[in-house]
């Protein structure tokens, strides 16, 4: 059974900085694109970024562009998501999922996380 456990959620000022950790329970990780996506309250999930099974390649959602960088650690399992300069619209239940193509729907996803908790306060 896979797991993804995501952790480094919390409350942050507007401004602010947080690193989103989620860390795989098997060995096929690296053979598998990882993505962020993100639901807001009252709101549909939506795409934040994807990186490729090196990590050479990724692509982000226009609204984090410049402010978020996804990065892997094939070594030990794990994506990142670096959120920098944290606005109080980017609050929302950060998910990790994995996908066998490098894709921002998330319909190309199969397994995802429990999510951690993002909220940035004005």
């Amino acid at each position: 059974q896979v797991q993804l456990v995501e952790s480094g959620g919390g409350l942050v000022p507007a401004g602010g900085s947080l690193r989103l950790s989620c860390t795989a329970s098997e060995r096929s990780f690296r053979s598998y694109n990882m993505g962020w996506f993100r639901r807001a309250p009252g709101k549909e999930r939506e795409f934040v970024a994807v990186i490729n099974l090196s990590g050479a390649i990724t692509s982000y959602a226009d609204s984090v562009k410049g402010r978020f960088t996804i990065s892997r650690d094939n070594a030990r399992n794990t994506v990142y998501l670096q959120m920098n300069s944290l606005k109080p619209e980017d609050t929302a239940v950060y998910y990790c999922a994995r996908s066998p193509v490098f894709s921002r729907s998330s319909d190309s996803y199969h397994y995802w996380g429990q999510g951690t908790q993002v909220t940035v306060s004005s």
